[in-house]
């Protein structure tokens, strides 16, 4: 039986059972969740450092701990006991709740997130996810939706310049990069039949989606890059631009939420990746052994640090983009290309299911249709703006209001009066301003007459 063949139509697959769960088994979950998403943190700056350091030929973090392990822990100490300033024209209020609201909505992804199979805890089954239901992915994509409005509060509460500037540049930014990162996983949505995050780990048995669907798969993985601002897509910080974007005016523990927040979020983007496109908590290769149990936490595990290192792979290799260049891409190139996958998929899907044709077919036929498509993209011309009539300059006078103006677009100074200096010894003429008659110096006369002045 091929691939294409076993993948499944419309039925969706049984999802989880949280019958047997106690209130006790759901906290120790969510406990589990918190604590699983700090260290991981910590252990993803010094896995960063070490990684990028590897890269650009240096050693890295090495002093505090074994291998430098606890170079995390002593930074967040440091801001942790940093002292903590406030900014005069700041909104306090909502200065202190933004960098929450990042926080708390950067929590909530993990919840609906399958990490293992079912496994006895204490002598009750339980599967290794607090909760499930029919929407999961759209829990997901409203929770990160949530977490930016802690970017734009905290930027806008600031009362200052850049900051503002850095979490508006964030509101476009997760706008955008958001449409293409929901258009990517519907045509998850098609193949399952269910947004539910247990059933979609569950129908990918047979294949991961992340070959049958590489188009959406790619698209997902530039945009989770622009959804959590990493580069070669963190405008919203910008340093050479912004400072520090929506933290400048940031210190100490609130700074620190905002770090978190971005760090939880790299561990949710790859979270999502792991289990709609790679399979979730199952191995590689089919077998009861490396399937059941514990066994599907290390998988899910490996395959999330997995995406994780691509985040800093791609730090250590990309340079930024330039505003403009990133919302040209964003609207220009992802959104459409995920417009025309979802109707490709949409027509597959529809013909496997209605009709007797073949998948060899099928395939023959979308490639086909995505390589006329990209053809025609770049056989069609960019429109150009209308060419403009260049009318000649305006006469412009800086001093008619009585005080030096300086020129607008468009218009240009008049010669400068005062006398020109010679250039390599060449006569320059220069106008007189009183009888607007040009002279011309001989700078051989000079010469001249500086050597009879010597004799004398």
């Amino acid at each position: 039986m091929s691939p294409m063949t076993a993948l499944p139509m419309a039925a969706a697959p049984v999802g989880a059972d949280f019958s047997n769960d106690t209130w006790w088994i759901v906290l120790i979950k969510a406990v589990a969740i918190i604590v699983f998403l700090l260290v991981s943190v910590l252990f993803a700056i010094w896995f960063e450092r070490k990684v990028v350091a590897r890269m650009q030929v240096r050693p890295g973090p090495n002093v505090h701990g074994p291998f430098g392990l606890l170079q995390s822990l002593a930074d967040a100490m440091k801001l942790l006991l940093k002292e903590d300033m406030i900014v005069r024209a700041a909104d306090k209020v909502i200065y202190l709740v933004a960098p929450m609201i990042s926080v708390f909505a950067s929590l909530l992804v993990f919840a609906v997130i399958p990490v293992g199979p079912e496994v006895s805890i204490f002598g009750i089954v339980t599967p290794l996810q607090l909760t499930d239901f029919p929407v999961a992915v759209l829990y997901i994509l409203a929770a990160a939706s949530v977490g930016v409005y802690g970017i734009v509060l905290g930027g806008w509460a600031s009362g200052s310049t850049y900051p503002l500037l850095g979490s508006v540049r964030s509101t476009a930014q997760v706008i955008s990069y958001e449409l293409a990162m929901g258009m990517s996983l519907v045509s998850v949505f098609i193949m399952t039949g269910s947004m539910s995050t247990r059933q979609i780990v569950d129908a990918q048995v047979p294949i991961w989606w992340a070959l049958p669907l590489l188009p959406a798969f790619a698209i997902y993985l530039v945009s989770m890059a622009g959804e959590v601002n990493r580069l070669p897509f963190d405008l919203p910080e910008a340093e050479g631009e912004l400072v520090g974007g929506y933290m400048t005016e940031y210190s100490s523990m609130k700074f620190a939420w905002f770090f978190l927040a971005e760090y939880i979020n790299m561990l949710n983007v790859s979270a999502v990746a792991t289990t709609l496109f790679f399979g979730g908590y199952h191995a590689p290769w089919r077998g009861d052994f490396l399937n059941t149990g514990w066994w599907g936490v290390g998988w899910f595990g490996l395959k999330l640090w997995f995406f994780m290192f691509l985040f800093v792979w791609v730090r250590g290799t990309l340079l930024r983009f330039r505003y403009d260049q990133f919302m040209r891409f964003g609207w220009k190139v992802l959104i459409p290309f995920a417009l025309v996958w979802i109707v490709a998929v949409s027509v597959v899907q529809g013909l496997r299911r209605f009709t007797d044709v073949s998948w060899q077919t099928l395939l023959f036929v979308l490639a086909g249709v995505m390589v006329v498509g990209a053809v025609v993209s770049f056989l069609i011309p960019e429109k150009k703006p209308p060419a403009r009539d260049e009318a000649p300059p305006e006469p412009f006078d800086a001093f008619a209001d009585g005080y030096p103006v300086p020129p607008l677009p468009g218009q240009v100074l008049p010669p400068s009066p005062r006398r020109s200096l010679t250039v390599e010894g060449t006569a320059v003429a220069v106008a007189n301003p009183e009888t607007d008659e040009s002279t011309a110096e001989d700078p051989a006369a000079d010469e001249t007459t500086a050597e009879e002045g010597d004799r004398g």
